[in-house]
């Protein structure tokens, strides 16, 4: 999973492999389209607190899903923080969350003085390749 941010919008872009198990695809928001961002330090709590969810779900370690009435999508890791954010004009989805290291960052810039900043930059925030192992039971 990555989460990339550009001038013109924000892209959550997963692998073959959480767009399979996760039941969903890539999510790209066009900026004039995101509100309410925050930075979650603790999503997976988050997650665990919302209900149902379809897809990928690994309890307390990592989450690709969406919430039952798909409003929802979250693509987020055990001890990594994330980026949520509302949505408009995206159907049925009306908040992302997706971990990424550099979320306070993003959060940053992507809150009501984005356009202040330099949010012309592009940010790539790339989560980490490497596999999740389940602790022996």
């Amino acid at each position: 999973m990555r989460v990339h941010l550009s001038e013109e919008k924000i892209d959550i872009r997963l692998t073959r492999l959480e767009k399979v198990l996760g039941l969903m695809g890539s999510i790209s928001v066009p900026l004039a389209d995101v509100s309410d961002v925050q930075m979650v330090e603790d999503p997976l709590r988050e997650v665990m607190r919302s209900g149902l969810k379809v897809g990928l779900r690994l309890p307390w370690l990592y989450y690709v899903c969406r919430s039952i009435r798909l409003d929802q999508a979250w693509t987020v890791r055990r001890g990594v923080p994330a980026i949520s954010f509302a949505v408009r004009n995206k159907g049925a989805l009306e908040r992302v969350t997706a971990s990424c290291p550099d979320a306070r960052e993003l959060a940053g810039r992507l809150g009501p003085d984005r356009r202040k900043d330099g949010g012309g930059r592009i940010r790539t925030c790339e989560g980490s390749a490497k596999a999740f192992t389940a602790p022996p039971l």
